[in-house]
């Protein structure tokens, strides 16, 4: 039998996109304008999965509101929620309230479709078992003021977003792998916040790196001069960073707390309890340590049973937008002052920098301009003096058609002089490469200019969404 496909979202163009596509594919489907509607349609008739937005305004009927309605009815229809707010927290409500995935507006309509077959193929999959007890509690979520630090709209972001949401409810360790300044102990922070150990404990985190070797056996697991911090995280999360630093014996001892549940405080013979969940990050390659004989394998692998890769903010720089207002905001508010703004030649310059300090650079700098910057605006010659150096670093100089070098006074001169060049060595068909670059500076500007948003980006371009998601493909470029 065919499966049932329910789509439910307040836009006409979602609803639209998607009926297209399910009857390109002859796949049986309704559309409904709202929860209300949906769930009215539930009492005659069960689909096999169901797609809404989380929001839909002017409705009493919420699409979480929604997931949780529908599985008390069947707790096994799978239920895709789409969203236009990609942040941690939707991410994390969403999952916590029994989704089945999680998909970010915009998105690409194949995907779209892969999702909902695999959603159907699961369905399928759970036809024949009977659940007698339902996960119909949608469970608070829980928000801490760290979790706005954790931001982006990149799919790098919102596979970290899909991480803390499937991961924070299991009880075990995990390994988070990353550069300095990614914001490991943010997500490390994150999981706890929205697990079951919050409210039981308290999240500790331990930066083996700014400890003195010696030191880190005391600082772990020594009760002389009051709890350690094994002791001050019980019920709750005890988060080592840098734990390839970690001496030895001390990994020696926290091995004994993963596979016994229990600790042995430095100079006593009695062991005690050790209720804590253990996150742990790395900068370092824990399996060439391994290798190295400097680090115990049997703790590396108790350790590696869920992992994630922070990104580097360079491999999602179209976050830097976000990421750069929400820290001028932040900087002044701590400063009780007004709100700098970027030019748009400032944020593309900062969008194709390496970052090498990644997430904590970028605040730093945000902190650094709120405070030195007089006016509003911040402009190029505002920026501390190793981005300037870097700016100018890329060459400048030109040749124009008389063949002196010298300095564009516009785009166009410089669009004049490239072509010059390409004549002068004999190229043909000059627009086939020059067109696509074109288009690419164009989109690559609005998309940095906007935030990643495409709606926006089409029309300050003066395209349609259709063409914008058709070039954004062409030219491989992935916001």
């Amino acid at each position: 039998m065919d499966p049932l496909i329910w789509v439910i979202d307040d836009e006409d163009s979602i609803r639209f996109v998607f009926d297209r596509a399910l009857n390109s594919n002859g796949i049986s489907h309704r559309t409904f304008k709202s929860g209300d509607e949906a769930l009215e349609a539930l009492k005659t008739e069960i689909p096999d999965v169901i797609v809404s937005d989380i929001n839909m305004p002017g409705t009493q009927t919420d699409g979480l509101t929604l997931i949780t309605k529908v599985h008390e009815v069947d707790p096994n229809i799978p239920v895709i929620i789409i969203t236009a707010n990609s942040d941690l927290s939707s991410a994390v409500s969403s999952y916590e309230h029994g989704t089945f995935e999680y998909l970010p507006k915009p998105f690409d309509i194949e995907e779209a479709m892969s999702l909902i077959r695999r959603a159907a193929v699961h369905r399928v999959s759970l036809a024949n078992r009977k659940k007698d007890n339902a996960q119909q509690n949608a469970g608070a979520t829980h928000s801490d003021n760290d979790d706005v630090e954790i931001i982006g709209k990149s799919p790098a972001m919102q596979d970290v977003f899909k991480f803390i949401g499937r991961v924070s409810k299991a009880d075990v360790p995990v390994f988070i792998f990353g550069e300095s300044g990614t914001g490991r102990e943010l997500v490390a922070k994150a999981l706890h916040n929205h697990s079951e150990r919050r409210g039981k404990g308290d999240f500790v985190a331990v930066n083996i790196a700014s400890i003195p070797k010696e030191s880190i056996e005391f600082e772990l697991f020594s009760n002389d001069l009051g709890p350690c911090a094994i002791e001050r995280a019980q019920g709750g999360t005890l988060f080592i960073n840098e734990i390839g630093e970690m001496p030895m014996d001390a990994q020696t001892r926290l091995l004994t707390v993963l596979q016994n549940k229990e600790y042995l405080p430095l100079g006593q013979s009695t062991p005690c309890k050790a209720d804590v969940r253990i996150i742990v990050s790395s900068s370092q390659n824990l399996e060439t340590l391994n290798k190295e004989g400097k680090f115990i394998p049997d703790l590396y692998y108790r350790l590696n049973v869920i992992h994630i890769n922070m990104p580097p903010l360079r491999d999602r720089n179209n976050d830097i937008p976000m990421l750069a207002n929400h820290f001028l905001a932040q900087a002044a508010l701590e400063n009780n002052t007004e709100p700098k703004k970027l030019t748009s030649e400032v944020l593309v310059f900062l969008c194709r920098q390496p970052w090498p300090g990644n997430v904590r650079q970028l605040k730093n700098l945000c902190k650094c301009l709120t405070i030195m910057v007089t006016g509003r605006d911040i402009q190029m010659s505002d920026l501390p003096s190793e981005y300037s150096q870097a700016r100018n670093q890329q060459p400048k100089a030109t040749t124009s058609i008389a063949g002196t070098s010298k300095e564009p006074t516009s785009w166009q001169e410089q669009l004049r002089n490239w072509v010059d060049g390409r004549l002068r060595a004999g190229e043909h068909d000059i627009l086939s490469e020059a067109t696509p670059e074109f288009e690419r500076v164009m989109l690559e500007a609005a998309l940095a200019f906007t935030a990643n948003h495409k709606q926006e980006s089409a029309k300050l371009l003066g395209w349609g969404r259709n063409t914008l998601t058709r070039k954004l493909k062409e030219l491989n470029i992935h916001p």
